[in-house]
């Protein structure tokens, strides 16, 4: 037995991959079954990177596949190697398929969410969320100016601790007193329990 040539040493190194595809674009199958048996494997493994589903990889490697095959005399030399084409094919259709499973979950979703949406009366919603309001108002306007001001800058403009006591120009200890102080008495105010 002989030992095997080595790659530059005296080895036939076939067809290129370009003029595999040019034969395939002639409808050549065994140029086709080179082209596959040099390139699947590596393909299927950027399809399982992006859609991260060994099924569905496969299926978009076929899908590639199949398109290399039909669309052979697509492929211009001077835009890449054969081999960047169809990994260009695979990436193109893996993320195809991600944002069609993506579409479809979405649509599942809302159609899920809107079966199971009550209608409800928006007229009481209204009154109910203005009564509220009304509610908050009337509470604020207990508090002392000081305390009702130290809480509009940090709940209404969303003033830091910090920045309230630099816009009042008072000492951080102050407003925090303040506004813990008002935030008490608005919970009283409103009945609301901790």
């Amino acid at each position: 037995m002989q030992p095997a040539p080595e790659v530059g040493k005296g080895a036939a190194p076939g067809p290129s991959d370009a003029e595999l595809l040019a034969a395939v674009a002639r409808g050549d199958e065994a140029a086709y079954e080179l082209l596959f048996d040099r390139h699947a494997s590596a393909a299927y493994g950027l399809a399982v990177r992006v859609v991260r589903d060994p099924d569905m990889a496969r299926d978009v490697c076929q899908e590639a596949l199949l398109q290399l095959w039909s669309h052979a005399s697509r492929y211009d030399e001077k835009q890449g190697t054969v081999r960047s084409w169809l990994f260009t094919l695979v990436h193109r259709r893996a993320v195809d398929r991600i944002r069609s499973e993506q579409s479809s979950s979405d649509r599942e979703k809302r159609v899920g969410t809107a079966a199971f949406d009550r209608p409800h009366d928006q007229v009481s919603a209204a009154v109910e969320r203005s009564f509220e309001i009304r509610r908050v108002r009337g509470a604020l306007s207990d508090l002392t100016p000081l305390q009702r001001e130290a809480i509009e800058l940090a709940y209404y403009r969303g003033y830091t601790h910090t920045q309230v006591a630099e816009a009042l120009g008072i000492p951080l200890g102050t407003a925090k007193t303040r506004l813990r102080d008002g935030l008490i008495r608005l919970r009283d105010a409103l009945g609301v329990e901790v």
